[in-house]
């Protein structure tokens, strides 16, 4: 639950007291005689004397034209006019407006800091055979954590002894913890929830998975969307432009009542103060505050609910156009597959079966290292045996041969096969052939699998209105007509190097609809060109390149596509948010100041239209903090 500041509750004392004075002087009777302005002074400057020394204070630097001044003057003229307890209760519920903006604000911020509090403040390095203490900007690469059950990873390393679970939710949003042992790689943030790890330090503390993320916390702000910038030179302009519209409300109808005391139609039977009323009324309508912190905060609010769904967006700029995204394009190895070769086809040719050339393949391959090498072992469930194999012959890009089981098994590409004088069929994409003793025994195809998650994000896009989506890669035509079946892609660019992605892209942007927004994704080295061209970028974090993820403009901590459209849905439904308040505090104060000044508005519906108007569009900005349906 959030508890009041300190500031809060000086104000919420200050409203207290105010309020109380006011029923008194409401009650209590007071001689004729007796200035009673003097008696409502003491409960205005009580309520309203920080509003008042801010105005004074912001007109001796210049800043003239802003809400203090507003409420300042419109508050002096109900004094004026002898409306004593009107201006005590005008500045009575701005301020009691202010306070609940505070308290909504703050919310809005401690649920940010939350996702701030991720780096820790100690890390235990073993050093001269002792655990020591130490701030982890003191940490060199190479060095060795130990990590304790339920501490943080104060830094990226590699674990060297033991097993743990890792809860990787303050950075990924994924809920599900990530086991972890020797050779597997840690990220500082996560916490270590069961055993004790002894990891080795692979980057310094301010290049590490930590530290990025803050600083792209900290600095979206920075990047303002066009949303933002349009409200900062908007309240520039209209503030002015409102006093000038209500000194000129005042000043015309009691000049032309000065020179035609009966004047007909609108003038008729009203009088200065009539009109000096009807004008305070439009300054306190005409207050920006529902504007100038709501669209902001929707922003604010946008960018820290998708960062605690592990979405770290660098900017309102880059939330607006991911908005109006309508064209994805996608790198293929690595992003829309798991990067990694697996079999997915085992061809016998005739006089032998699947097990049989599973087990060939795996076993002739049981020394090599290579990724392909390691797909074929990972497929056979037969055991590995050593001893089944005399000697070994390996070419560099082409297999292996050997004798096992006192046969010749040769196992590798075409040219291999045509080497050892073995006709082989031909096959389309990536196969390793197989033959024993001259005899072709068939081939494995292996292929690098789509993510689980990729056909299903895909389609989840097309429903949110995407209307084309493309995929770029250095792939062969065929691997990639093929993978684009899989997952949905409609159009497909490859054989592509990295200044080919680029220039295809720059043609993908220049057939954009107007208004329409081009959105790379991506996660290698090569593709950083790509993801800063790209309206909006987004990499892949988790295992994507440092260059890339400094090139993009959204990077997915966990590599889940299934974050891409969350980020989608949770960017549209910002830009909802900020339209809905930006038509909703307009509408309802340009319905007051006309009525206002028709006469028609009192100073409490002014008051609903600045206060109450403010503090309902907060609200709904708040509701961006929330989780977001995209399917």
């Amino acid at each position: 639950m959030h508890t009041l500041s300190a500031r809060q509750r000086r104000t919420l004392a200050r409203i207290a007291a105010a309020a109380v004075l006011l029923t008194l002087l409401h009650w209590v009777p007071v001689p004729e005689s007796f200035p009673l302005w003097t008696l409502y002074l003491m409960p205005y400057l009580i309520i309203g004397g920080d509003v008042v020394r801010r105005a004074v204070g912001n007109i001796a630097r210049g800043q003239v034209f802003d809400e203090n001044f507003l409420m300042t003057l419109a508050t002096a003229g109900a004094f004026f006019t002898a409306e004593y307890a009107e201006a005590v209760f005008v500045m009575l519920f701005y301020q009691v407006g202010e306070l609940f903006q505070n308290i909504a604000v703050g919310r809005s911020r401690a649920s940010i800091a939350a996702l701030m509090d991720i780096r820790p403040d100690i890390a235990r390095v073993e050093r001269n055979g002792t655990v020591t203490e130490v701030d982890p900007e003191d940490v060199t690469v190479g060095e060795i954590l130990v990590i304790r059950p339920g501490e943080r990873v104060p830094l990226d390393g590699e674990v060297l002894e033991g097993e743990s679970s890792l809860d990787t939710a303050a950075l990924t949003g994924e809920s599900v913890p990530r086991d972890v042992g020797p050779g597997d790689a840690v990220i500082s943030g996560c916490v270590n929830q069961t055993g004790l790890l002894r990891v080795k330090t692979t980057r310094p503390c301010e290049e590490s998975t930590v530290s990025r993320i803050l600083e792209l916390v900290e600095n979206a702000g920075e990047k303002k969307a066009s949303s933002e910038q349009f409200i900062t030179r908007f309240a520039r302009y209209y503030t002015p432009c409102v006093v000038v519209a209500a000194a000129a409300l005042f000043l015309l109808p009691t000049l032309i009542l000065a020179m035609v005391p009966q004047a007909p139609g609108f003038l008729a039977g009203t009088s200065w103060r009539d009109w000096l009323h009807r004008a305070l009324v439009f300054l306190v309508v005409s207050c920006p505050c529902a504007l100038v912190i709501s669209v902001p905060l929707s922003f604010f609010g946008g960018i820290g609910g998708a960062g605690r769904r592990g979405i770290l967006i660098k900017g309102g700029t880059y939330l607006e156009a991911l908005s109006h995204a309508d064209t994805v394009v996608f790198d293929k190895t690595g992003t829309l597959t798991q990067g990694t070769f697996a079999v997915t086809e085992i061809c016998p040719a005739p006089g032998f079966d699947r097990e049989t050339l599973s087990d060939l393949a795996a076993q002739a391959e049981q020394h090599s290292s290579h990724p392909i090498a390691q797909s074929l072992r990972a497929a056979s469930p037969a055991p590995l045996d050593p001893t089944r194999i005399t000697a070994v012959e390996e070419t560099a890009g082409s297999g292996v041969c050997v004798r096992m089981d006192g046969r010749q098994v040769c196992v590798g590409s075409r040219r291999l096969m045509e080497r050892e004088g073995v006709t082989v069929p031909p096959v389309e994409g990536t196969a390793v052939h197989v033959a024993v003793d001259g005899v072709y025994a068939g081939y494995l195809m292996l292929s690098d699998l789509p993510r689980p998650d990729a056909a299903e994000s895909i389609q989840a896009l097309k429903a949110q209105g995407v209307r084309r989506v493309v995929m770029l890669t250095g792939d062969a035509p065929e691997a990639a007509a093929r993978m684009a079946r899989q997952v949905g892609v409609d159009e497909v660019r490859a054989q592509l190097l990295p200044q080919d992605k680029v220039a295809e892209l720059e043609t993908l942007l220049s057939s954009r609809p107007a208004g329409g927004r081009t959105v790379y994704v991506g996660d290698g080295i090569n593709d950083a060109p790509v993801l800063s061209r790209a309206d909006v970028g987004i990499a892949m974090g988790a295992m994507g390149s440092d260059a890339a993820i400094e090139a993009a403009d959204i990077v997915l901590m966990d590599d889940r596509l299934s974050k891409l459209p969350e980020a989608m849905a949770i960017a549209r439904r910002t830009m909802s948010v900020v339209r809905q308040n930006i038509w909703f505090a307009l509408g309802v104060k340009l319905g007051v100041l006309v009525l206002g000044a028709l006469g028609m508005a009192s100073m409490w519906a002014a008051v609903f239209a600045d206060v109450g108007v403010a503090f309902l569009a907060i609200l709904n900005a708040m509701r961006c903090l929330g989780p977001v349906k995209h399917l």
